[in-house]
């Protein structure tokens, strides 16, 4: 990346004080050219400013609350005797936020699987600055209802609080936002809800954090989050005005690492310093509902083996076995059909990423044998066949 890193030509993304400044500059390009119409595009200049001057007159609020509120705190532990020698702490946010690189950039080294998604709550741990961190990396949000997201996905965002996983409870919550996206309101409504199944009081002890920082270029944190607009203020008033930008590609700079763990003791230093709980019967009913789910896990899986053990044993030798296989895939819209096309036959045969429009036939050899696979028109998720085209139900 080069300069400030305004925009990255292959994803477009921009960061909410550059995009600003770009609009502005394009309006300036367009007068140039409109002079018949010169006091119309004075108006929208003046506005596109007075908003600007606007944004930096809350940025310098913003900086000067997180000043006062951070010296208040400070005072609270001056000295060594109230430092914390062990902080635990719990990582939230959806999928593709940067959640397990901000883990492995906290801890300095790479204990977290970054690329993949987390499907179970993830417990590491290591010693920083004479202090005994854990950090646990929970299953992100994908969707932008919590009514869409997964029952285990949820039990694990709850389970991350237990005694199992960060005994007696963590002291911070970090809710991990991509500053090189944009935050709206429909990002915030499932933050919202996500958190809620930690209790209300989970806000306490959360503090916002801005990964892939680097996208910031020249602008500062407190001028992003101003000129994204009212979700993202939302979010960190709601917090407490407590957040933090890690540049996660510049994992060398243990300042920026130091000084979040400040941050930590200063809020559990205005707590009084107590960490976070949630009702004991509540986790007591998801690690029984865990239980449960592992359970009719392995009951599945052994009558599983059972069965194609049995079915196998009707077929023992070579002359039952088929040498030719017919294969139709169905599901609805983005299932990923035409991609476990593709893995079947072991080479991209279906156009992946594209709607299935009509019936597709594709035909290959796999071990031996002759694999004719047909792909299907999917249906839309939710929709009842009412609501199928006929078209796509004749297919």
């Amino acid at each position: 990346m080069e300069g400030s890193g305004v925009a990255d030509m292959e994803t477009g993304r921009v960061s909410s004080h550059h995009r600003e400044k770009h609009r502005l500059s394009e309006l300036r390009i367009v007068l140039l050219g409109e002079r018949e119409r010169p006091y119309a595009f004075f108006l929208v200049i003046r506005e596109v400013e007075e908003k600007r001057r606007t944004v930096e007159e809350r940025v310098e609020q913003r900086m000067t609350k997180v000043q006062k509120q951070r010296k208040a705190l400070r005072a609270l532990f001056e000295g060594e005797e109230h430092r914390l020698s062990e902080l635990r702490i719990v990582l939230l946010g959806e999928r593709e936020s940067g959640k397990s690189s901000a883990g492995n950039t906290i801890l300095g080294r790479e204990e977290f699987e970054s690329g993949k998604t987390t499907l179970r709550c993830v417990k590491r741990q290591g010693e920083l600055a004479g202090r005994q961190v854990t950090v646990v990396d929970t299953p992100g949000w994908r969707y932008r209802s919590i009514t869409e997201s997964q029952e285990l996905d949820k039990q694990e965002i709850v389970r991350s609080v237990s005694m199992s996983l960060c005994p007696p409870g963590p002291y911070a919550f970090f809710l991990v936002i991509n500053v090189s996206s944009s935050f709206t309101e429909r990002d915030r409504r499932p933050v919202e809800e996500h958190l809620k199944l930690l209790s209300e009081r989970v806000w306490r002890h959360t503090i916002v954090l801005f990964t892939w920082g680097d996208w910031l270029g020249d602008a500062t944190i407190e001028q992003h989050i101003e000129a994204e607009g009212k979700a993202l203020q939302w979010l960190v008033d709601k917090c407490g005005n407590r957040y933090h930008v890690l540049n996660n590609e510049n994992r060398g700079d243990g300042t920026q690492v130091t000084e979040l763990l400040e941050k930590i003791e200063e809020m559990v230093a205005g707590h009084g310093g107590d960490h976070h709980e949630m009702e004991r019967m509540l986790l007591q009913e998801v690690e029984e509902k865990r239980k449960t789910v592992e359970k009719r896990v392995e009951q599945r899986m052994m009558k599983v083996q059972k069965q194609r053990k049995a079915l196998r044993a009707l077929f023992e030798g070579e002359e039952h076995r088929l040498s030719e296989l017919w294969i139709v895939l169905l599901g609805e819209r983005e299932s990923g059909k035409s991609s476990a096309g593709n893995t079947i036959l072991g080479r991209e045969e279906f156009e992946s990423g594209v709607r299935t429009a009509w019936c597709v036939k594709r035909q290959g050899e796999v071990a031996g044998r002759q694999v004719t696979v047909v792909d299907t028109p999917g249906w839309w998720h939710n929709s009842s066949v009412k609501k199928t085209r006929e078209l796509d139900k004749q297919e």
